[in-house]
């Protein structure tokens, strides 16, 4: 993809990724897969939350870090996979 990619979403009211970026991100542009998976970033991470246990047997809610992992991978390979 030529010159910079827009980061900026904030202009569209509903926080849609441009089709610019999806196109080149679904033709295997490194940056624009970034811009995606940074995109869904937050709510991947809302998706991975699991109680876990410290040492001290102590429950709290963390991120656990191999579902957050699965869930940017699926969505790269889903990105790659989807015919435009």
């Amino acid at each position: 993809m030529n010159g910079m990619i827009n980061t900026n979403t904030e202009n569209n009211e509903r926080g849609l990724l441009p089709y610019p970026i999806i196109l080149a991100a679904n033709k295997g542009e490194p940056e624009a897969m970034k811009v995606v998976v940074l995109h869904y970033g937050s709510y991947m991470t809302s998706l991975s939350m699991r109680k876990l246990r410290d040492e001290q047997g102590n429950t709290y809610w963390g991120i656990d870090e191999d579902t957050r992992d699965r869930l940017r991978s699926k969505l790269m390979q889903s990105v790659l996979a989807f015919k435009i």
